[in-house]
């Protein structure tokens, strides 16, 4: 090889990273999508829905509405908002695994991840060929100040664009908040049309089908957290020690609630 110009195609070639295998999205229960590839994940780790408490209301829609899309009927896109630690992630993970459960390998799970949002077309296109359902999961969505391009980028994949998801697919995005993107008083202030930002913001709230709130949990909501987690588990425990543990740390929840789970079955030489 006495060209230079072919000496350095040569090496240039040894120093491209190899090319990514392709998704086998028909395989496997979830993904993790970043953008360019879907990587499977062989398990969804979640509690049951038995051994989620206090979110009753929440939990019977949400399953109702991934049961019906695994079957391929008619489901919502779902927004799951309100207060942090409340379950919202956990009961969309736990859906899932309680939808194969009942039809194994009809359904799997997609996590977008932060810096894939705008890729989410071509993950719509090739999730749109394929012959199963798919949950799209935008874990903790939020929008910065100021970005107007992703929430109508949001709304328009939601419904009426021409890149809107597919039939087989459907969204699913857990956030703090119920407009997603973040509201401010002087929203109201402008003095043409005070409401035009505002009704803007809810524009996108409004396309989800199923919008749930997640509310902090009452003292004894939060020891029936407590219990779901525990009693399966054959840990002993008291509610005054556990309603300590929330007191310590501000909250009661049921991420609080595992926490203090995880505690019982450190002290007790066990492994979760």
């Amino acid at each position: 090889m006495s060209d230079p110009l072919e000496r350095i195609a040569a090496a240039l070639e040894r120093l491209a990273p190899a090319a990514l295998p392709a998704t086998d999205w028909m395989r496997a229960p979830a993904y993790v999508w970043d953008g360019t590839a879907g990587r499977a994940v062989a398990r969804i780790d979640a509690p049951s829905l038995n051994q989620l408490k206090g979110v009753d209301r929440q939990k019977e829609a949400v399953a109702a509405n991934v049961a019906r899309l695994a079957k391929g009927h008619a489901a919502h896109d779902m927004l799951l908002w309100g207060a942090r630690g409340m379950g919202k992630s956990a009961l969309v993970r736990a859906a899932v695994n309680a939808a194969l459960d009942a039809a194994p390998g009809r359904l799997a799970l997609v996590q977008v991840t932060p810096d894939a949002l705008p890729a989410l077309p071509a993950l719509f296109r090739t999730l749109g060929a394929q012959a199963r359902s798919f949950l799209v999961y935008l874990d903790d969505l939020g929008f910065a100040e100021g970005d107007g391009t992703g929430p109508r980028h949001l709304r328009a994949w939601l419904e009426g664009g021409v890149e809107a998801r597919p039939a087989n697919v459907r969204l699913a995005v857990t956030s703090n908040r119920r407009a997603i993107v973040p509201r401010h008083g002087a929203e109201q202030a402008d003095p043409l049309n005070p409401r035009d930002a505002v009704d803007d913001l809810q524009a996108l709230a409004d396309r989800f089908g199923l919008s749930l709130g997640f509310h902090a949990a009452s003292q004894d909501e939060f020891l029936a957290m407590v219990a779901g987690y525990a009693d399966p588990l054959g840990l002993e425990w008291t509610p005054a020690a556990a309603i300590e543990w929330a007191t310590r740390r501000g909250s009661r929840s049921g991420r609080t609630a595992w926490q203090f789970v995880t505690e019982l079955a450190g002290r007790a030489g066990r492994r979760l």
